[in-house]
């Protein structure tokens, strides 16, 4: 995992290291805050165990819910939490009600929490954003927001589709049928490349066939 608060584009220690690592899955994220400070503690992606998590997007008013929420955590995690953005307190929210076990479910009740707390403070539309979450072997994304109106998420087609489109594009040949790609929005304008993840929605990227399936928060009965 590589930190920095410097633009990723400006920044000459990463791309040193990145032309000398490999990984079969990775995620990159580029943080615009929401009000909390610019410090590598509140830099994504969040870290526990051997899972990674990134977020594009807000819980709104979010001083007014954060002291709930953040109750919630486990007692045991709460120690880990080292920054102060919503995005890493909902990473140990997502861990307590069972991340690890359940995923889609985990961030299922996390979200409906979040909206259970936010309307509760009379906050309108608690949640807006996407989420990306991996164990280093699978990795979840979700597209949700409480006012029906997410941040874009895609996912690249499947490679032998891509190759039958484009038999010739030498781009192609660094990778196979088990890439794919999941973006907030498009890397360039190669028609058939991208498909929009649908509003409300999960997904997993994983060995063999992927899966996509209709996102449905709901707060856990007990805390």
């Amino acid at each position: 995992m590589f930190k920095s608060t410097e633009p990723a584009w400006n920044n000459r220690n990463l791309r040193e290291i990145s032309g000398h690592v490999e990984s079969h899955l990775f995620l990159a994220h580029i943080r615009a805050t929401t009000g909390t400070p610019v410090q590598e503690t509140n830099c994504h992606p969040f870290h526990y165990g051997k899972w990674l998590w990134v977020h594009n997007g807000v819980i709104n008013d979010w001083l007014a819910i954060k002291r709930d929420l953040t109750l919630a955590v486990d007692p045991a995690l709460y120690p880990l939490i080292e920054g102060k953005t919503d995005s890493e307190t909902l990473f140990y929210v997502a861990l307590t009600l069972g991340l690890e076990e359940d995923p889609t479910g985990a961030v299922e009740r996390a979200i409906g929490l979040v909206e259970e707390i936010g309307h509760r403070h009379g906050v309108k539309h608690p949640f807006q954003g996407t989420i990306a979450t991996t164990n280093g072997e699978r990795l979840w994304a979700f597209r949700y927001s409480s006012e029906g109106r997410s941040r874009t998420l895609y996912f690249s087609t499947l490679y032998d589709t891509l190759k039958a489109m484009y038999p010739d594009d030498p781009r192609l040949d660094d990778f196979d049928e088990e890439t794919r790609i999941v973006v907030s929005e498009p890397l360039g304008d190669v028609l058939g490349v991208w498909n929009e993840v649908p509003e409300a929605s999960w997904g997993v990227v994983q060995p063999g066939q992927d899966e996509i399936g209709v996102f449905r928060p709901a707060a856990p009965a007990a805390v």
